[in-house]
């Protein structure tokens, strides 16, 4: 594992930064702003014009054919920045690496410089009401007709649905198949009849997630991506995507909040009171030990191509210390009876409230507690 940047990185760094002050405007001493949809379309389209967006792929499928460190490094001082994430976040390093490795050669010409540009924003369709941790009993049916496919079933916790124009899809084709056996991946229209996108509204206000319900939707031959029956090898791919950099970002984003949490400790008059202090350092300290995780994790990536169980000590620790700080910024706003929190105050309401999604997005905690007691501690599986 290394701790510093190659000659190389050093320089693609110090780029990625100077490029960022540019473009991205300073971050205001008071609780972040969220970017509105067309900002965040504009920024998506900036960062594929500058070569930022696709930077692992392959030079032959516009990419720049660059190492995972690469994306991570772009991740980190991203979010330092303050720049917000590309809208086809999903599309760009889950769904394209996998059409990369299964798509046909119409599927990749087809949606590929979309998923670059931004134009194409892609959504993924795998967990389902009955089958959220447990991936292979997804109960979608897809029955085949004259045209192709007939798809009905039901997905949920499906981010950025409300935006996608297209979804992979994860359906049942062989229902007496085993059940690992009989799933096939299918690229979905988002506006095709049949298909209703239901956001979910969580306790923050917020709608980062939706349902969507498939009901008769027809789907042409040429949407199967990789081949019947083999869809489960297909979600493995696009899954262990997901995991690749996504430490590196974890981590920045926790830092960012941090930084915020001692503005607000400051702001209140709260600097000098011990246990504020105490946790404070720890949260610093847990930081600390997420980030050398997340370079283990990166290291064990570029070694064998995969990512390691390191992922999943990160996610699951990351969970509990971004709530954690959410409760101490909440404790602090509420406790300042002089006013002087500001806008400091609506800002960790909400973000305590939208933290309690942090232990089931991405990987619930008892699902990720079960991979590393069984991957990492070596005992015996719970089922």
């Amino acid at each position: 594992m290394r701790l510093d940047d190659s000659d190389e990185e050093g320089e693609f760094r110090a780029e990625l930064r100077a490029w960022l002050r540019a473009h991205v405007p300073a971050p205001s001493a008071g609780p972040p702003q969220p970017w509105p949809e067309s900002e965040m379309r504009q920024w998506s389209a900036t960062l594929g014009k500058a070569g930022y967006a696709g930077l692992t792929w392959p030079r032959e499928h516009g990419g720049r054919g660059l190492p995972p460190l690469y994306q991570a490094i772009h991740a980190e001082e991203s979010t330092l920045a303050g720049a917000p994430d590309h809208l086809n976040v999903i599309g760009l390093h889950m769904v394209g690496p996998t059409l990369i490795r299964y798509g046909t050669a119409t599927q990749k010409a087809v949606n590929l410089p979309g998923i670059l540009s931004g134009d194409l924003i892609f959504c993924q369709g795998f967990s389902e009401p009955e089958a959220g941790s447990d991936l292979a009993a997804v109960r979608t049916r897809a029955e085949r007709a004259a045209h192709g496919w007939t798809v009905t079933g039901e997905k949920v916790w499906s981010s950025y649905a409300h935006l996608a124009d297209r979804c992979l899809l994860l359906a049942r084709t062989e229902p007496d198949a085993p059940k690992h056996r009989g799933l096939t991946c299918f690229l979905l229209d988002m506006r095709a009849p049949g298909v209703e996108v239901r956001p979910l509204r969580q306790i923050s206000g917020d709608t980062d997630f939706s349902e969507i319900v498939l009901t008769g939707v027809e789907l042409p031959e040429d949407s199967v991506v990789g081949a019947r029956g083999e869809g489960w090898k297909v979600a493995l791919t696009t899954l262990s995507h997901e995991r690749g950099t996504f430490g590196i970002t974890l981590t920045a984003r926790l830092a960012v909040q941090l930084d915020r949490l001692i503005r607000t400790a400051h702001a209140v008059g709260a600097t000098a009171d011990q246990a504020v202090r105490r946790e404070i350092a720890d949260l610093h300290v847990r930081l600390q030990g997420l980030r050398f995780t997340g370079y283990r994790a990166l290291a064990q990536l570029e070694r064998g191509g995969e990512p390691g169980p390191e992922s999943s000590v990160l996610k699951l620790r990351w969970s509990q210390t971004h709530q954690q700080m959410c409760r101490l910024g909440l404790r602090l706003v509420q406790g300042d009876t002089a006013g002087h929190a500001g806008q400091w105050a609506a800002y960790w309401r909400r973000a305590q409230l939208r933290s309690r999604a942090n232990s089931v997005e991405g990987g619930t905690s008892e699902i990720l507690r079960g991979i590393v007691a069984e991957r990492v501690l070596g005992l015996p599986r719970h089922r």
